[in-house]
């Protein structure tokens, strides 16, 4: 099983090749994921198309503790340089915690263990 980063979510939507075989796995993901998600469908669709488009998609939402808001914090703060938004440390270590894979194409995430990347 996946926990899909916002960044897989919108290559799944565009269509990417690269990213077929996993349309139709089940998958994980978490409430920061989501608000970026929708924050990206309003900015490039408008209201209107972005509610039709995430309105199409089912989302298995794990919790997010404030355990794993302070590990985040710390997790960003450690790898800096890399310029890890919040959402992506949340849903990297919700992945970590639930033993899933975190499918994502982002390359700040490459070289991270437990990460499955799949370029554009």
């Amino acid at each position: 099983m996946y926990f899909f980063d916002t960044y897989a979510l919108f290559e799944d939507l565009y269509g990417n090749k690269n990213y077929e075989k996993y349309k139709h796995f089940p998958f994980k993901i978490g409430l920061l994921n989501i608000a970026e998600f929708y924050a990206g469908l309003l900015k490039e669709y408008g209201k209107e198309t972005a509610v039709e488009i995430y309105s199409k998609f089912e989302f298995d939402i794990l919790e997010i503790t404030e355990g794993i808001i302070l590990e985040a914090v710390e997790f960003r703060h450690k790898y800096k340089k890399q310029k890890l938004s919040l959402a992506d440390a949340v849903g990297y270590l919700l992945a970590k915690k639930y033993g899933l894979k975190f499918l994502t194409g982002d390359k700040k995430f490459e070289n991270f263990p437990d990460v499955e990347f799949v370029k554009k």
